[in-house]
């Protein structure tokens, strides 16, 4: 009986064990033996032309530390004396091959400024590539190298990626070729400052400088995405990767290889995240859409009826779940076309339709005095904010009709609130009301609740924005 017993214990414990064992990994070997011989190592040299005493020196020949530096910088410092009048700067990424004749997709940052292109083969070949063209907004470069008969990689469809899958990545990080890492795709549809246009894959794969430019490969050997970026506080990698996916990038290269540029839809609108605080004040029953802060005079929205303080819901057959999905369903609008748009306004919806524009290559700002005169009793409102009234010359200025100046911001007002921002509207309950004196916007705040939340739109430097105030003592 004890023998029976001490075998079951037994058989149960080596059962358990066996379950707790991890599965095997997957392997990757197959995968890039295949898909290998598509991934390519790329060179690219820019001659950097030195001035004498030019812009790359640090001193003008009349500064006091002129003739210190000239006694004991190194010959070789661009724009010395003595120093060579050229010198090149070489860099490396990666790229990968998406036609047998020729074609490679890499990051525009890996080609920017190069005067010369060089693509290196698993075979061992070097040829010359021309650029084709580059997106910077995306970071997307397509390049063609004289060859046929290349291997080309399959692609595959980012929208299928599921968050923990496993993907490769196989590219030439600090000029080791060929080099393979894999990882799990650790979230979809991430925005990143200043990249408005890409809804990056981010993954935990080991990428490093050098891999930029390089394919992700799922595991059925199709490329998902372009290794583009990393997060890092030292330079290398810390296990934040992003990738831009492969359909995003192949609507770019269709148009690079047209006409050598990508052009892409505006409507002229700046936009704000719908908090949960906006949604409340907006009347919203859930955060959504992109807040519009401020629309530009004479844009195709200004043209169309948009207004600051309407909430975009959806572009066309498009919802906007969250403000990063606008950018993108804009830009991808051929400029000239009609567009149809549903806006929540007022606590209702309201549909209506523009004529797409196209984006410029740059924009430019100003910059406009904001400051008015102090009050003269200079006695805070509730919100601890002491306001002026603008004049018609700083009204002409800043290009507005109507607003409060925050003079000053006493110590523990409520809000985000700082010391020259503009206040145009306040918003409550869904309902905006212009703010067109200190009268009548301290006697808007008098009638609130105490503890009651507000929201107010203001000019901040060159653009708006709307801010949310939550209910609390008077100050």
């Amino acid at each position: 009986m004890l023998k029976r017993l001490m075998l079951t214990v037994a058989l149960a414990l080596s059962s358990s064990l066996s379950l707790a064992q991890p599965r095997d990994l997957p392997d990757f070997a197959d995968l890039a033996e295949k898909q290998g011989a598509a991934v390519v190592n790329i060179s690219t040299t820019q001659v950097v032309r030195a001035q004498r005493f030019g812009h790359a020196f640090p001193f003008d020949e009349d500064d006091p530390a002129f003739e210190l530096f000239r006694r004991f910088a190194p010959k070789q410092f661009p724009g010395m004396p003595g120093a060579p009048k050229e010198f090149e700067n070489k860099s490396l990424g990666s790229g990968f091959i998406v036609s047998a004749d020729g074609y490679i997709l890499t990051n525009a940052h890996v080609v920017d400024g190069a005067d010369e292109v060089v693509v290196k083969l698993t075979d061992k070949r070097e040829l010359k590539a021309k650029v084709i063209g580059a997106d910077k907004r995306t970071d997307v470069a397509l390049i063609k190298i004289e060859a046929q008969g290349l291997p080309a990689v399959r692609l595959g469809e980012p929208s299928k990626l599921r968050v923990g899958e496993w993907v490769v990545a196989i590219g030439s990080p600090f000029g080791f070729e060929s080099s393979v890492t894999a990882g799990i795709v650790s979230a979809k549809g991430r925005s990143l400052p200043q990249e408005n246009f890409v809804p990056f894959i981010q993954t935990d794969v080991a990428i490093n400088p050098g891999n930029s430019g390089g394919p992700l490969f799922n595991m059925k050997g199709e490329v998902v995405g372009i290794n583009s970026q990393i997060y890092s506080r030292t330079g290398g990698f810390m296990g934040l990767s992003f990738a831009i996916p492969i359909d995003v990038a192949m609507e770019v290269q269709t148009q690079l290889r047209l006409s050598g540029k990508v052009n892409r839809g505006r409507i002229g609108v700046m936009i704000q995240e719908v908090t949960k605080d906006l949604a409340d004040s907006f009347g919203l029953s859930k955060p959504q859409g992109a807040l519009v802060a401020s629309v530009e005079k004479g844009s195709p929205a200004d043209k169309a009826g948009i207004e600051a303080g309407d909430v975009i819901l959806r572009f066309n057959d498009k919802a906007v779940v969250q403000s990063s999905d606008l950018p993108r369903v804009v830009g991808n609008a051929k400029p000239g076309t009609k567009a149809n748009l549903q806006v929540w306004r007022g606590g209702a919806t309201k549909e209506l339709t523009l004529t797409v524009g196209e984006m410029p290559d740059e924009s430019a700002s100003g910059r406009n005095n904001r400051r008015g005169k102090p009050a003269e009793s200079a006695v805070a409102n509730r919100l601890g904010l002491i306001l002026t009234e603008p004049s018609a010359e700083q009204k002409r200025q800043m290009g507005i009709r109507h607003g409060l100046i925050v003079e000053e911001v006493r110590e523990g007002a409520r809000g985000d609130l700082r010391q020259g921002d503009v206040i145009l509207a306040l918003i409550l309950r869904g309902v905006q009301t212009e703010v067109r004196s200190v009268e009548q916007f301290n006697g808007m705040l008098a009638k609130l609740d105490k503890g009651s939340g507000i929201t107010l739109l203001i000019r901040r430097g060159d653009s708006q924005t709307f801010v949310t105030i939550k209910g609390g003592e008077d100050k």
